[in-house]
């Protein structure tokens, strides 16, 4: 049987991705996430974003064993979402699914093959006219300059192309996120009327989640801050 509210699940999901996707244009904030939280009959489906930086610390790709270790522990605690977001025993909650993965934008820039590229053409180009209007000697001494050339402006390719290089580095890792989903099912769902945040004390960089609530109530959005980790949700009922 399909219920109404399942249709709502996948607005949801659609919203919540495009929220995201503006979130991540617009600004990029350390220390605020989103939880989207959905109420359907006995099922609640959630999803989380947030940046790396609010889980592990960093948002670069993981380069060293520690980086790895602190991604692969951060990616088990995400996958255990009645530790980070504790419903009340009353609703007799239990996760049927639970995955969690970090996400990130990769950029690949031709930059550098593109500056070889126009260092071959104007070798050939030069070395044509030489042979065309030039002796040997003349030849020879203009090769020489040209290399000479070619070197420094390699030279100079290479450290703008490694300056670029890193500004992409910093950029791209500003969109580096931990993205996790969860189905629960609960014996009375009407009893999960207060969520509290045990994600705060679990990773200390987090201040913010900005929640989306849908029910058969319509949708609500709320923002629950470290100074305050709970969210009532009487009036969803």
């Amino acid at each position: 049987m399909i219920r109404p509210l399942s249709a709502a699940l996948v607005v949801l999901s659609a919203t919540a991705l495009q929220a995201e996707e503006t979130r991540q244009l617009d600004a990029h904030e350390h220390g605020v996430g989103q939880l989207d939280i959905a109420f359907d009959g006995t099922q609640i489906a959630m999803e989380l974003h947030a940046p790396g930086a609010d889980i592990v610390g960093f948002e670069y790709a993981a380069e060293s064993a520690a980086d790895r270790a602190k991604i692969d522990d951060a990616v088990a605690i995400l996958a255990r979402p009645l530790d980070l977001f504790a419903l009340p025993a009353a609703a007799g909650c239990s996760v049927v699914q639970a995955s969690a993965s970090l996400e990130s934008e990769e950029d690949h820039d031709d930059h550098g093959h593109e500056d070889h590229d126009h260092d071959a053409h104007d070798h050939d180009k030069h070395a044509e006219h030489a042979e065309d209007k030039h002796d040997h000697d003349d030849h020879a001494e203009a090769e020489h300059k040209h290399d000479d050339h070619d070197h420094e402006d390699h030279a100079e390719a290479e450290h703008k192309h490694d300056d670029h290089g890193h500004d992409d580095h910093a950029e791209e890792a500003s969109h580096t996120e931990f993205h996790a989903t969860y189905l629960l099912n609960c014996a009375d769902t009407a009893q999960a009327t207060l969520i509290t945040f045990a994600y705060f004390d679990t990773f200390p960089n987090a201040l913010e989640l900005e929640v989306q609530v849908i029910s058969e109530r319509g949708a609500t959005a709320f923002e629950v801050a470290r100074d305050a980790p709970t969210l009532d949700l009487r009036d969803m009922f």
